[in-house]
């Protein structure tokens, strides 16, 4: 009789602990999870005011360079297709084809960006422009937050991924709505160390 009770305690006690074990495992996940998603609402911010500062750089472009609409639709295309992989990424922060898309209009982004700069050079007075100058340093000031956001998003996403990766975390992971890897935002390195660097 006596080790019928000893048995149910030790099963109950056991039970408990499995169940604490699994709670615990499964509120880790979710705050790991919160915090890729909190660091890519930083990059959503900094991505959103270089967007806004574009067409500000396209419009002073404008008055100096009538001859080259084509770079400065290009341009504004290339943000808008980036605004629209943005917003795509944002709805769902970590998924494979919301990041690949805003990386590759962030890449087609970058590349516009290097042609208007590179025609710009042949206009010394839109060079010398006090707005255009302001403009590049706000623009360069944003494309360094963008990376300290990104760096801080793929480092939280990667915390996410080894955890839930890791045993006994892949159990409840696979359990619980968790299974899918948060994916990195890779950006073209290569394409951007090839566009041309903002200065005025």
């Amino acid at each position: 009789m006596l080790w019928i009770v000893v048995t149910v305690v030790v099963v109950a006690v056991v039970s408990i602990a499995l169940i604490a074990l699994a709670v615990g495992i499964y509120n880790r996940l979710v705050t790991l999870r919160n915090r890729y998603r909190n660091a890519f609402s930083q990059i959503e911010v900094q991505l959103q005011r270089r967007y806004d500062l574009i067409p500000n750089l396209v419009e002073t472009a404008k008055g100096y360079m009538k001859h080259e609409k084509e770079t400065l639709e290009a341009v504004i295309t290339a943000r808008n297709q980036a605004l629209a992989g943005l917003k795509s990424a944002a709805a769902n922060p970590g998924n494979a084809s919301a990041m690949q898309g805003l990386a590759g209009a962030e890449g087609a982004l970058s590349g516009a960006l290097g042609r208007l700069f590179a025609v710009m050079e042949a206009y010394p007075d839109l060079k010398a422009n006090q707005n255009m100058l302001q403009l590049g340093e706000e623009l360069t000031s944003t494309e360094n937050k963008v990376a300290f956001s990104r760096q801080a998003f793929n480092d939280a996403v990667t915390a996410y991924n080894t955890y839930k990766q890791t045993f006994p975390p892949v159990i409840v992971a696979s359990l619980f709505g968790h299974a899918q890897d948060a994916t990195l935002l890779e950006l073209d390195s290569k394409r951007i160390a090839e566009a041309p660097k903002v200065s005025f």
